[in-house]
Parts: C-alpha cells; sequence; structure tokens
C-alpha cells in the first residue's frame, strides 16, 4: 500500500519551477489578451507554489501567509520576483 502511495508524488525541483515560470514570464510578455494572461499568471502562481510554498510559511506567520494568498489571488501578483 505504501509503495503506492510513493508512486502517486513527484518530486519537483526548484530548477524546473524557476524555468517554467521564466518561460510562462516571457509569454506573458508577449501576450495581447488580458485574458489569456490573466490565465497564464495564475499558473505561473501555481507553479511556483509547488516548490516554494513551505519556504514562504515558514518564513512568514501563518496569518501573514493566508493574507498574502488573499492579496495576490486578488491583485493577480507576479510571485515569480519573490523568489
Amino acid at each position: 500500500m505504501s509503495e503506492q502511495n510513493e508512486e502517486q508524488f513527484e518530486e519537483i525541483t526548484s530548477e524546473e519551477v524557476d524555468r517554467v515560470v521564466a518561460q510562462l514570464e516571457n509569454l506573458i510578455e508577449t501576450t495581447n489578451s488580458e485574458n489569456i494572461r490573466s490565465y497564464l499568471e495564475e499558473a505561473m502562481n501555481e507553479i511556483y507554489y509547488l516548490v516554494y510554498e513551505e519556504e514562504a510559511e515558514e518564513a512568514m506567520g501563518e496569518e501573514e501567509w493566508d493574507t498574502e494568498i488573499e492579496a495576490c489571488a486578488e491583485d493577480d501578483e507576479d510571485v515569480s520576483e519573490a523568489a
């Protein structure tokens, strides 16, 4: 049973996340549509937090972290520069 659980999880490296986020940033810069740009920014943020969520939680208090997530969602803030 534990062998099956191990197969369900994959390790994602920060190098891969950084590379994908950088490529999405370049794509966002060349995209004219606000709607598409919004989806790309959302995807970029989700990918960024795959690796950096735990580090961000440790750096901030839990309450501050919840506030930061809400602010990012409202402002469509580009979190890739925070790394």
